[in-house]
């Protein structure tokens, strides 16, 4: 009598937690959820005041919601003299990288040299009061300055039409920079997302080769070249450049300096105190080399020289915005492409190295950051800057502790603007372009394209689709094909999602894979299966309900491999957070099928936007409200109690 008594009281028990799972509160409206989504965009900061203390003073969360949009005001108070020593080294460090580095990647874009400079000099402002990473160093970087050139030679010639050129530069600026913004104001920091890890490794090796050849055209001092960015179309004008004159003095002056930069790089990298030689490697080369040409006349002798070179402080590009041309879709396209791949680089950089000084970095807070300063540059003859690996890797190793480093960089290229321009103007192409050369090697990462093919061969296959698509393609094809392989592995495991025979771990209430654990038991009478998809919906519901038929089948013996009589199937729904009416209508036949197999079918862990829909099509009465379970292990112990499990 007491056996039973208890297990009456279990049965009760049991039932209501059943009542638990089918009286779940409802799940907010599509309506409350955009409202609380825009609430926590635009306000986050006012909502958590104002839950705290509604009485607190308006000044107080104006302040607070300037410290949001200016980090600056949070980190400055406690600024003291020697952080800026620090600060003060890495800058000047930053510097003798930055100059150099910048001069070369305006030539990448196609445009003239002191654009570089221009956009090493107002962005890294902008980003010192709004950025949130410490160690970061904004300015031009190789991939983008190569998207860039890549996309706008489509639509103007930036050798007969220069001008045109620059401008569409700038308008295509300022679209990065307003996508940019408006990603961070709307917290659509997954779009960055869509270019997942191994389409950037792959894209980044890729985009590494195609400027690496793109440099022979300095290295040689050739004058006619393609404009095309694919290798075979790059290698094809250098074959026929070599059968007209060309100049061994550049090649002999690009590959020395090239080398004594390397000879740097290989003492920085032997012992770290000396990070500093390989940083001023770049800016000693240029000097050495431009007082040679100059002392030498070399440049009458053949070797090129950047010539075009314009100083003093940054002239407005306000009024050479093409916002009204008819090519102003073009440059939006291109600029929602470059905002996104400056963004996925420019936040990597940041978070990896915020990792290392144990701090986060909010990403929306510098998609914010970053489309203030690209707006600001397109205002003031600039164009698209973002987070740069390679002298973000010098600022750390100087020892930065704000982006202060950032504001003494802009201020020493601003004077080098100021004061160097005419020594500037005697710079050989070549050492621009061994320059570029060095920098190349961060960007082939063949230890993580191995790490990739070892852990996921869908991801290697976007990895070398990018890769290849850049090489021999074009920089968009390559970015197209990424995305198209990521999308389409998401989709591939979208509609064939896998299921699971579950079985009980001995000794345990715990239900997992039997082919995980060949020590799970599974129950005579009572076949458990775990859907294993975020989402059951019209592209898998047809699938998944096969799929649940074939292991019936299978374990009902139709096909003579029965290990008993399934009288009962559990449906373990926990991975399920979402259904549409496919997904119903799928379960429904599902129901029906297995009533004519003289099978109950049981619901165990629905989660509740899922229960509130079944209940709303009416399939919890179908099933049986008795038939819906909690866990599975209640599921399991209520058929031991039906007179359907024997």
């Amino acid at each position: 009598m007491d056996q039973e008594q208890e297990l009456d009281i279990e049965e009760k028990r049991r039932k209501e937690r059943t009542q638990w799972v089918l009286n779940s509160p409802d799940p907010p409206g599509m309506f409350h959820e955009l409202i609380g989504s825009a609430k926590h965009a635009f306000t986050p900061r006012i909502v958590k005041l104002s839950s705290s203390s509604r009485k607190q003073h308006r000044s107080t969360v104006v302040l607070s919601l300037l410290q949001g949009l200016f980090p600056i005001l949070s980190w400055a108070r406690s600024y003291n003299p020697s952080k800026f020593k620090d600060d003060l080294l890495a800058g000047l460090t930053l510097a003798s990288l930055s100059i150099p580095q910048s001069i070369g990647y305006a030539s990448l874009a196609k445009l003239d040299p002191q654009y570089g400079l221009y956009t090493s000099v107002v962005p890294p402002l902008i980003y010192a009061l709004m950025g949130s990473s410490r160690e970061i160093a904004i300015g031009p970087v190789a991939v983008v300055s190569l998207l860039l050139s890549a996309m706008l030679q489509k639509t103007q010639n930036p050798l007969t039409n220069p001008i045109a050129y620059t401008k569409l530069a700038f308008t295509v600026t300022f679209f990065a920079g307003t996508f940019q913004l408006a990603f961070g104001l709307f917290r659509l920091g997954f779009l960055v997302d869509f270019l997942s890890h191994a389409a950037i490794v792959g894209f980044m090796g890729g985009a590494a080769i195609v400027i690496g050849l793109q440099q022979l055209k300095g290295l040689l001092g050739i004058s006619n070249f393609t404009t095309n960015t694919d290798v075979v179309s790059v290698l094809e004008a250098v074959f026929r450049a070599l059968h007209h004159p060309w100049y061994p003095l550049n090649f002999v002056l690009g590959c020395s300096f090239l080398t004594f930069i390397l000879i740097a790089r290989f003492i920085g990298r032997r012992n770290r105190k000396l990070f500093w030689v390989p940083a001023i490697a770049p800016l000693v080369s240029v000097i050495l080399s431009t007082l040679i040409v100059y002392l030498t006349k070399a440049d009458k002798h053949g070797v090129k020289i950047v010539k075009h070179f314009k100083g003093g402080l940054n002239p407005s590009s306000a009024d050479q915005l093409q916002l009204r041309s008819p090519q102003v879709g073009h440059a939006a396209k291109i600029g929602l492409i470059c905002a996104i791949v400056a963004l996925t680089e420019a936040i990597a950089v940041g978070r990896s190295f915020a990792s290392i000084k144990g701090y986060h970095i909010d990403g929306n807070k510098e998609m914010v950051a970053m489309g203030f300063m690209n707006i600001a540059g397109s205002l003031t003859s600039c164009y698209v800057a973002t987070g740069s690996f390679s002298r973000t890797a010098v600022n750390f190793s100087a020892g930065c502790q704000t982006p202060v480093s950032n504001v003494v960089m802009a201020i020493t290229v601003l004077l080098s603007l100021e004061l160097l321009t005419r020594l500037l103007y005697f710079t050989p192409i070549a050492i621009l372009a061994s320059i570029i050369l060095s920098a190349l090697p961060g960007l082939i990462d063949i230890n993580e394209a191995y790490n990739i093919w070892k852990v996921d061969k869908l991801d290697f296959l976007a990895c070398i689709g990018a890769f290849f698509g850049v090489l021999f393609a074009s920089v968009e094809i390559g970015l197209l094909a990424a995305v198209t392989i990521s999308f389409a592995k998401i989709i591939l495991n979208s509609i064939r999602p896998g299921t699971e025979v579950l079985g009980r771990i001995p000794e345990t209430d715990i239900f997992c894979d039997i082919k995980q654990y060949p020590m799970a038991i599974t129950t005579p009478g009572i076949l458990i299966i775990r859907v294993n998809s975020g989402l059951l919906c019209f592209a898998n519901a047809n699938f998944i309900r096969e799929r649940i038929m074939e292991w019936v089948v299978e374990e009902d013996g139709d096909e003579g491999t029965a290990r008993g009589k399934v009288h009962i199937l559990v449906l373990d729904m926990s991975s399920v957070t979402n259904i549409d009416t496919t997904g119903i209508l799928a379960l429904e036949e599902l129901q029906k099928k297995m009533v004519g197999r003289e099978i109950q079918l049981a619901i165990a862990n629905p989660r509740s936007l899922v229960i509130q829909k079944l209940k709303a099509a009416k399939f919890v009465d179908k099933v049986g409200k008795g038939w819906v379970f909690l866990t599975v292990s209640e599921a399991v112990d209520a058929c031991f109690g039906s007179k359907m499990a024997i």
